[in-house]
């Protein structure tokens, strides 16, 4: 039910009161125009966000679902659907719902244009099951997770449910600065929000961010809460120390959604990118320690994760990278990219960096450059160390490979080639054999810019676990030494 215009700004004015009787930011009252009684909901184990402000409210629209939810037993609630914007290689709206809970829910989908045949939720691994009745599909969540709900194989049309743990809003006081429900702009013209050293700074459920975060020699930052920003440039986390990034979701970004640069102890939890622009890459790690990823849902038209040494911003070596129990869709290149850039006259390392945990939903690259849903690339003179691939299961390749390690020399983007590739382990990854994939690859580039022990641990490809290179399935190069497999 729409509210009257007067009784949303008396509502407006009333929240605004109440914030600033807690002694919140400015900031926490910077209301749109938009129906807060979303943002009220009496239930803390079903929290359902606001729509969009009334300007905003049909331009952001997807009509190709109608998507409600419910505690068993209870009411149904509508959820608002986005729409979103996949695959620069061939441009498709898709659609998008969030909402957050403890407990248990049940789901409820209708899709609004034709009759379908057959309906899968994926990842496969989550084994969530379906019904369908009156043209209805339902299913039941025992735990925040995301999915893709896809009809008759429909993977560019699909709908996206983010099904989120809610995250409390900070207790009131120094420091803390809360963007509620409602459109949000940078102030007097700026183009990022401002941001400072020991800030919690909250977006709630509902929040629309016109602009971005850019934190700068900062320390002590977070960043929570499952507000979404709109068409944004690249949340940059530069020359800083423990900052965490929770919980945000990215729709549509102009070129990538996350980076850290030159920063330590940086975490990235819980954060969702959906784009289809050029350079729309999901996480860039830019000569960066102590980096922490979990739980990411990224699908971008350019690198899920992208991890490099010197690059734009960032000088220096790139360490101790984490990154586990993520959802990757790469519309365009890779899933997991290690190694490309770094300083040729002042060579760099990359070490310690795992990968755990992870769907690749769908892989598609054309130029066999890029081609990796697991990929090292060292490049500039690099030495890359000590990379660990386990628990990563790949559903499906458009056209693409599954692994990919080279000492490259890329004349668009390196001055030198790579120095080393050595240490990569792979365990339990297994790629199901759907789509055509192409063989994997491990090639040094020249005797002394070899790949070095390379350790395959119950890997399999269609059923078929890898035991040696095989034709079609792995082609081993030139100047690769210390192969294993298990």
């Amino acid at each position: 039910m729409r509210r009257h215009r007067g009784s949303r700004s008396a509502a407006r004015t009333l929240a605004a009161s109440l914030l600033l009787a807690l002694g919140l930011s400015s900031a926490a009252v910077a209301q749109s125009d938009t129906d807060p009684a979303g943002a009220a909901q009496v239930d803390p184990n079903l929290q359902i966000y606001p729509t969009p402000p009334a300007k905003l409210v049909y331009s952001l629209h997807s009509d190709d679902f109608t998507v409600r939810v419910r505690r068993p037993g209870g009411p149904w609630r509508d959820l608002y659907e986005y729409n979103i914007k996949v695959d620069q290689d061939r441009p498709h709206d898709a659609s998008l719902v969030q909402f957050d809970f403890r407990g248990t829910v049940e789901v409820a989908v209708q899709k609004n244009n034709g009759d379908f045949r057959r309906v899968e939720v994926r990842p496969r691994r989550n084994a969530v099951k379906t019904t369908v009745k009156g043209g209805v599909v339902y299913f039941t969540l025992d735990r925040p997770q995301n999915l893709s709900v896809e009809f008759d194989g429909d993977r560019l049309g699909n709908l996206h449910i983010l099904a989120g743990e809610p995250i409390a809003p900070p207790a009131p006081g120094p420091g803390v600065v809360v963007y509620g429900p409602g459109l949000h702009v940078p102030p007097d013209g700026a183009t990022s929000f401002p941001a400072v050293s020991n800030q919690t700074i909250y977006l709630a459920g509902g929040a629309l961010m016109q602009g971005v975060f850019q934190p700068t020699k900062v320390e002590n930052l977070k960043i929570i809460g499952h507000g979404m920003f709109l068409e944004s440039d690249q949340l940059v986390v530069q020359d800083s120390t423990n900052v965490l990034v929770e919980g945000p979701t990215f729709l549509n970004p102009v070129h990538g959604a996350m980076a850290c640069s030159s920063s330590r102890q940086v975490r990235f939890h819980d954060v969702k990118a959906f784009g289809k622009g050029a350079w729309s890459d999901g996480i860039n790690v830019f000569a960066c320690q102590d980096v922490d990823i979990d739980r990411a849902f990224i699908r971008t038209s350019d690198d899920s994760v992208a991890i490099y040494a010197t690059r734009k911003n960032g000088v220096g070596d790139t360490r101790r990278v984490r990154v586990s129990r993520s959802i990757f869709w790469p519309d365009v290149a890779h899933a997991m990219f290690v190694g490309l850039h770094g300083d040729s006259a002042k060579p760099n390392t990359l070490q310690d960096i795992v990968f755990d945990d992870i769907d690749v939903l769908n892989l598609d690259e054309d130029d066999p450059e890029y081609e990796g849903a697991m990929a090292i690339s060292a490049g500039d003179t690099n030495t890359v160390r000590d990379v660990t691939f386990s628990n990563i299961r790949v559903d499906h390749v458009e056209e693409g490979k599954l692994i990919n390690l080279r000492v490259v020399y890329n004349a668009k983007y390196n001055t030198s080639p790579g120095l080393l590739i050595d240490g990569v382990h792979f365990r339990n990854v297994s790629y199901t054999g759907s789509g055509w994939a192409g063989p994997s690859i491990i090639a040094g580039y020249a005797p002394d810019r070899p790949v070095r022990n390379v350790t395959f641990d119950n890997v399999t490809i269609a059923g078929r676990k890898l035991t040696g290179p095989a034709p079609e399935i792995l082609e081993v190069g030139p100047y690769v030494s210390g192969l294993s497999f298990k």
